[in-house]
């Protein structure tokens, strides 16, 4: 999987801190969602079919192909939380990240992540949730220079970049030790791994793990809107034929 930027002679460095910092930041950097995912197993093969998606945090999700047809849908708008509740631990209490505060550095990107109910809705497993949050690849928090077996991995190639006319950072990931993926077994970086990331959104468009058995193996994302303002008829089996307020309504008057 060719990435666009190979062969660009200009390549402006990023610290490595920074593109940290930003991989901590998704959570707190959009609302709303809507992109395309690739897939890519090794060999270059196409793996999983290609989907369009819509994602509203903290808990709603559609899922189509790329032809329209509806696959997944998820939403909290008709579930009770009664269950919730009476089985609720100290866990389900936390707060979703939007009502929490980060420590932010000066450029407004995220040092340290505090507790909170991490975690969007995912389809299909796998890689998905460091796809849209790759915390995973840094941490939630800096680790001092005196401690770099701490850091779940190494980060080299920090440089600036764009992937399909949006402006990223890109590094390589070569994960330790401490590497802890968000769903076991489907780590965003099995091995040394080009990513890129957003740095509107913090969201991993690309990736593609450069050596090892899992070589080949990655992902492109389209990101096509972001912070869009979406009906809760796309999230639900039922059409509640709600108005879309986000558009000029017309309102005839009559002339006599």
């Amino acid at each position: 999987m060719s990435a666009p930027w190979d062969s660009r002679p200009a390549r402006v460095s990023v610290p490595a801190n920074q593109f940290a910092a930003l991989c901590r930041s998704s959570p707190w950097r959009w609302d709303t969602l809507q992109f395309t995912l690739h897939w890519t197993e090794r060999d270059n093969q196409p793996a999983a079919l290609p989907v369009r998606a819509w994602i509203r945090r903290p808990s709603d999700l559609r899922v189509e192909t790329l032809q329209g047809k509806l696959l997944y849908t998820a939403t909290s708008l008709e579930k009770s939380r009664d269950d919730f509740y009476v089985a609720a631990t100290p866990k389900s209490w936390l707060l979703p990240p939007a009502l929490v505060t980060p420590l932010y550095d000066d450029d407004g990107l995220v040092r340290r992540r505090p507790e909170a109910a991490y975690g969007d809705p995912m389809f299909g497993g796998g890689r998905w949730q460091a796809v849209l949050d790759p915390v995973e690849c840094v941490g939630s928090a800096p680790i001092p220079n005196n401690l770099p077996e701490q850091r779940p991995s190494n980060l080299t190639d920090v440089v600036q970049g764009r992937f399909a006319n949006r402006k990223v950072w890109i590094a390589t990931v070569t994960p330790r030790t401490r590497y802890r993926p968000f769903t076991p077994e489907h780590p965003l970086a099995p091995g040394p791994t080009r990513i890129a990331v957003d740095t509107a959104t913090g969201v991993c468009v690309y990736s593609s793990v450069l050596e090892g058995p899992f070589a080949g193996q990655g992902h492109k994302v389209g990101i096509e809107a972001v912070d869009d303002y979406l009906l809760d008829d796309l999230f639900t089996d039922m059409d509640f034929n709600l108005t879309d307020v986000s558009g000029h309504l017309p309102w005839p008057i009559p002339l006599d």
